[in-house]
């Protein structure tokens, strides 16, 4: 090996261009997904002509996005996280395409289809994450993953507020106006495939590998990973008391901000444009609803991502489980001002901005514990573990939404889902309670991680 390709593989050197290549892509990616959450309930009550159907589409990319997280992990494990990010953005690039078909053709089961492929890119996004600590210090591992989160931001924000010009570029290429943002969120997601294709060189994973291998004195290529499987990441997870209350932090904020999140446009397009029930169509024809719903999306989502840099800081610096808990009272307080100022559109914005600020803090803290509590051989699998169960969290969010929303109404569906927060509250509050040595956690030098 020659010294150039000793310095071009230096592990710090290839960390800082991973975060950068991993944060880039984030950012283009996030069009499509600002896109669907702003207008997928829209788009599924237009086309099915009914309202029971309006959360079918987060539930579709949700479900989606669990069944492939263990997939593209064991893509990963064999290819590299390069092979595994890039495979699901370009189905996400597909899915976006299908969705405009879907509008085209006045299709809803074209629509349900994009929206599955759509869930491979969130599925990516997710493992984007953890890409981004495989080569990280232990004390900085936090400020990785909440970096490569937060680069989400300026394009999922972007996403809802693209549906008016989104409108003039889909009829400049003659679509409809409503499939106009998922020429955008198709653009993006090929970008980002060819960014990530072209220059995530070396592998952050397998790179991490060959110096554990190295460090180790091993003559092999690199250490071989556990070839894994639902129940293999589980009994992973079991035994270690912080994998578990990690896996559960992660998978009920999901859960928590998808089954509020999902019902809110349709909240909010009933309470600011009058219900439309039972007009086909008209769920798209009030562009003041669309205008409210598109900011309240956007102000969401910026609440998700724009501040991942301080949970991730506090979560290296305060302590893995304390902001965990700081994660899951913020939804605890979100759901309450949401559900009990359902009759005002300030209070449901103000509620879902602190929806998104528990999620960030809850998955940032989360996931940084979750990859430095089980085995370095594991921990590919437990990830995709993880990321499946909050796909699934998610799907059966979006699933009962509608059915809590027409059942007990958009104050109900709020005051329901505030029992997962309390119940890892009262978790985390149990795990912290209990004596650990201060190496309980791997990489998390001096001192617990509470």
């Amino acid at each position: 090996m020659t010294t150039t390709s000793r310095t071009a593989l230096d592990p710090q050197r290839v960390q800082r261009r991973s975060v950068f290549l991993l944060s880039s892509a984030q950012l283009l990616s996030g069009v499509g997904n600002g896109a669907t959450l702003s207008i997928g309930s829209l788009l599924a009550v237009d086309l099915s002509g009914s309202e029971a159907w309006a959360g079918s589409i987060t539930t579709i990319l949700t479900l989606a996005a669990a069944v492939f997280a263990l997939p593209l992990a064991r893509l990963a494990e064999v290819r590299g996280r390069r092979v595994g990010l890039v495979t699901g953005l370009v189905a996400a690039m597909i899915g976006a395409l299908l969705i405009m078909a879907a509008v085209m053709a006045q299709s809803f089961l074209l629509l349900l289809l994009g929206a599955a492929f759509l869930g491979l890119g969130t599925a990516a996004n997710l493992q984007a994450r953890f890409a981004a600590v495989d080569l990280a210090d232990p004390e900085h591992r936090g400020r990785s993953l909440s970096t490569v989160v937060w680069a989400i931001t300026i394009g999922a924000v972007a996403g809802p507020n693209l549906i008016q010009p989104g409108a003039v570029v889909g009829a400049a290429l003659g679509l409809p106006p409503i499939a106009g943002p998922f020429v955008f969120s198709a653009a993006g997601l090929f970008l980002a495939a060819v960014l990530l294709f072209v220059g995530l060189r070396p592998d952050p994973l397998l790179l991490a590998r060959r110096l554990a291998s190295t460090a180790k004195g091993a003559s092999d290529p690199g250490e071989q990973p556990v070839r894994g499987t639902i129940r293999s990441g589980l009994r992973a997870v079991r035994s270690s008391p912080l994998a578990i209350l990690a896996l559960a932090a992660v998978v009920a904020a999901h859960g928590v901000m998808v089954a509020v999140m999902s019902m809110t446009p349709l909240h909010l397009q009933q309470l600011v444009g009058g219900s439309h029930e039972g007009h086909h169509g008209g769920t798209t024809d009030s562009t003041d609803a669309l205008v409210v719903i598109g900011l309240t999306i956007s102000l969401h989502i910026a609440g998700m991502f724009a501040l991942s840099p301080v949970w991730g800081w506090l979560t290296d610096k305060a302590g893995r489980l304390q902001t965990i808990a700081m994660g899951h009272g913020l939804l605890l307080v979100a759901v309450f001002i949401a559900g009990f100022g359902q009759r005002e559109p300030v209070l449901v914005t103000a509620g879902l901005i602190l929806l998104g600020l528990g999620w960030s803090a809850a998955t940032i803290a989360g996931s940084t514990l979750l990859a430095e509590s089980v085995a370095p051989d594991q921990r590919v699998t437990v990830q995709g573990v993880s990321d499946t169960l909050m796909g699934a969290a998610g799907a059966v969010g979006g699933a009962t939404s509608g059915l809590l929303l027409a059942w007990i109404g958009y104050q109900g569906l709020n005051v329901a889902s505030s029992v997962m927060a309390a119940a890892v509250l009262a978790l985390t509050a149990l795990v912290a309670s209990r004596p650990r040595s201060p190496n309980a956690v791997e990489g998390t030098p001096g001192k617990p991680p509470n």
